[in-house]
């Protein structure tokens, strides 16, 4: 239990954070379990396909014959379920990532839907639903968009996506719940939505943005029905050591033509140096799935403990998490403020640093985001942002330590407390 031999606690915040571990310790063991499955199945892999000390040797110019790259795209289709895997340190961040992917395998005529109600913010610029026309989005390549809403609770319809995706190319399914209340989708929700959009429309390539939702559950979507999953390396699947990059897993002749995309026509995955980055790419999957788990501690530590101070935290308990966010319902600027604040200053980077509210680029509202990372805007560490609009909630991830995780969540409760914003 945590005492006041380095933080300022309130005794009573240090009770109520006592009562609320005490009642996460069943989720914490399932936690456990399904770290221990994901952990076994990343070490087979790497036993599987013989990684080596010679595969973390970095390649300069063109890249040609890079042992280390080629084996752990290898790694990562077997962990992920995939044929093929493209796992690059110049993916800038999920959204590079997803948009490759999309201008991969879309073509000019092409219609996809999101059956998953409105995308994350940064990815609408790239679909062409908001920003300049003639900025390069897939509008502007005569691709065309369609949207199947969620039902009011924020689960699929699954009636609506088997009617909106006739004639479709692809379907686009976002697993974690973005800037929005809604539940996060299972991998049993993403097989029932796969099997909704086969029902009219067998041929559509079926594509899921992975971010988040990575070792969170024993499966992964292309085990059920996906055709593609795309993720960010600063997110679960790079464990808190890769520094950047993004991954595309899936079927190969799609992975190929994302290749294409990355790279050029003709040389896709046979090119494309790693400098020095294999070996912390090869340590980040060897390490996530037990560094998800600390993040998934941390999240459900922080809902119980809200939950007790007032607060709506989604998701509610009971509920199957499919992702490491936790949605902290706050209901006013100020208590989002002192909230982001309360984290930063719990975090190992930065701690004395105060965040304000910024025109972040890619989203439409102004954003505060806390996030005292090793890795700047790693969200596998302990980081929480918002877009300061209605109902002021903070989406709050991360925590590659659960210790460190638990100070953290109880300093942003402090800081409110400080600020007499909440009493106890």
């Amino acid at each position: 239990m945590i005492n006041n031999d380095f933080f300022d606690f309130d005794p009573k915040l240090i009770e109520a954070a006592a009562q609320a571990e005490e009642s996460c310790r069943e989720r914490f063991s399932e936690t456990d379990r399904i770290a221990e499955y994901n952990g076994a199945k990343v070490l087979a892999a790497f036993n599987h396909n013989r990684v080596s000390e010679q595969c973390f040797y970095g390649s300069s110019g063109y890249g040609y014959g890079d042992i280390g790259r080629e084996v752990l795209d290898k790694v990562y289709a077997e962990v992920m379920g995939a044929q093929d895997a493209l796992v690059r340190h110049n993916f800038v961040s999920g959204t590079h990532a997803l948009s490759t992917a999309l201008f991969g395998v879309l073509r000019t005529g092409d219609r996809i839907v999101s059956i998953t109600g409105s995308p994350y913010d940064t990815l609408e610029e790239v679909i062409g639903i908001r920003g300049n026309k003639g900025d390069g989005s897939l509008a502007d390549f005569g691709i065309t968009y369609g949207q199947v809403e969620l039902l009011s609770d924020g689960t699929p319809d699954y009636n609506g996506i088997s009617e909106g995706v006739e004639g479709a190319k692809a379907a686009y399914i976002q697993r974690s719940r973005g800037y929005s209340l809604r539940p996060a989708f299972t991998v049993d929700d993403i097989e029932k939505m796969c099997l909704a959009v086969r029902k009219t429309n067998p041929d559509a390539i079926i594509i899921v943005d992975n971010c988040y939702g990575e070792f969170t559950q024993t499966k992964e979507p292309l085990q059920v029905g996906a055709d593609l999953i795309i993720g960010s390396l600063i997110k679960n699947a790079g464990g808190a050591i890769a520094r950047t990059g993004g991954y595309i897993a899936g079927r190969k002749e799609l992975v190929e033509l994302c290749s294409y995309r990355l790279t050029c026509v003709g040389m896709g995955k046979e090119v494309g140096c790693s400098l020095d980055m294999n070996r912390e790419m090869f340590m980040g999957i060897f390490m996530a799935p037990d560094i998800t788990a600390n993040a998934i501690k941390t999240a459900d530590f922080a809902a119980e403990l809200f939950n007790r101070l007032g607060f709506e935290c989604y998701p509610k308990k009971g509920e199957t998490r499919a992702d490491i966010i936790t949605v902290l319902k706050l209901g006013t600027p100020e208590l989002l403020e002192a909230f982001c604040c309360g984290i930063q200053k719990g975090s190992p980077v930065d701690s004395f640093v105060v965040p304000e509210p910024w025109d972040m680029p890619g989203y439409e509202s102004k954003v505060i985001m806390a996030a005292g990372a090793f890795t700047m805007g790693a969200s596998i560490e302990l980081s929480a942002d918002a877009p300061i609009r209605e109902p002021y909630a903070a989406w709050m991830q991360g925590g590659i330590t659960y210790t460190s995780g638990k100070i953290g969540v109880m300093l942003a409760a402090q800081e409110m407390l400080d600020k007499k914003l909440i009493e106890l």
